[in-house]
């Protein structure tokens, strides 16, 4: 079946660690492709010890756009190969007041889902597994690198079920960071993801629909230096997702605001993030 119900079995929040396009799970037949833009912002002028909101006389901040090329091909139902390539422009105040700026293509990320499905008296689920790998193709020669200059080395292991009502999806990952360039040596990351959805509107005449879902999301990033400072944290993250379908293609809506956030010394917070993206398979 290629209806949006397969589709969207699962809908990942947009996580450039966990996430895979087009929306995690389409097309899921063989020879099927699909490609996916998804754009991430965030910004914050929060400066945190610990988990405390500290003094900033300086003015410092971070601001990160991100903008992903993703494409998905299917040799067989059950296993897949994935590219993601952003474009990113940022910019950040240092602890030394001073401004700096990048911008230019990230680090690639490929990947190879495998999955298992099974159907059970009218709800139908998958479990999966995902090597990954993260080449250095972002350049660090910025004041504020693109890339880190590391390969990085990735794994996942997912769980989803559906029934004709709800969704829930959990996703447990771990990314080993390698030493990279300019002193950049981030520590690795332990993330759990969870959505629970629901599914209230679905028009079979025109194959179209909707879904609303809730994602938490759980952090931890072991000690680790930029080109300016510490690097690291631990995180949980809320917020609501709309998707919107209409045969294949997929319009995804999801904002995210940190519940919970300790860095490791004295660091900006991530702060609130905001994604659109916009998929479709064939």
């Amino acid at each position: 079946m290629r209806g949006p119900l397969t589709l969207l079995l699962v809908l990942l929040p947009a996580c450039a660690f966990a996430h895979q396009p087009v929306q995690d799970m389409a097309p899921r037949w063989s020879g099927g492709f699909g490609v996916q833009v998804r754009q991430e912002y965030r910004a914050s002028d929060e400066l945190l010890s610990g988990s405390s909101e500290v003094a900033n006389p300086l003015g410092q901040m971070q601001r990160v756009s991100e903008t992903w090329l993703e494409g998905v091909y299917t040799f067989q139902r059950a296993v897949r190969v994935t590219a993601k390539l952003p474009w990113i422009e940022q910019t950040r105040v240092t602890s030394s007041g001073i401004r700096q700026t990048g911008e230019g293509l990230g680090d690639l990320v490929l990947a190879v889902p495998l999955k298992r499905y099974w159907n059970d008296r009218g709800q139908t689920g998958a479990w999966g597994f995902t090597p990954n790998l993260r080449l250095p193709t972002g350049s660090t020669s910025d004041a504020y690198p693109v890339g880190d200059g590391s390969i990085d080395f990735g794994s996942s292991l997912t769980y989803a079920r559906e029934n004709p009502w709800s969704y829930v999806y959990v996703d447990l990952f771990y990314w080993i960071n390698g030493s990279g360039r300019r002193g950049i040596n981030r520590g690795d990351t332990l993330g759990l993801d969870l959505n629970l959805g629901l599914h209230p509107y679905h028009n079979n005449a025109t194959n179209s629909g909707l879904f609303l879902m809730w994602d938490v999301s759980a952090r931890y990033e072991g000690r680790g230096t930029n080109t300016v400072g510490t690097t690291g944290a631990k995180r949980v993250s809320l917020g609501p997702i709309a998707v919107v379908y209409w045969q294949n293609w997929m319009l995804r809506a999801e904002y995210a605001w940190p519940a919970y956030e300790r860095v490791w010394d004295t660091q900006v917070s991530r702060g609130s993030e905001l994604t659109l993206s916009l998929g479709a398979a064939f």
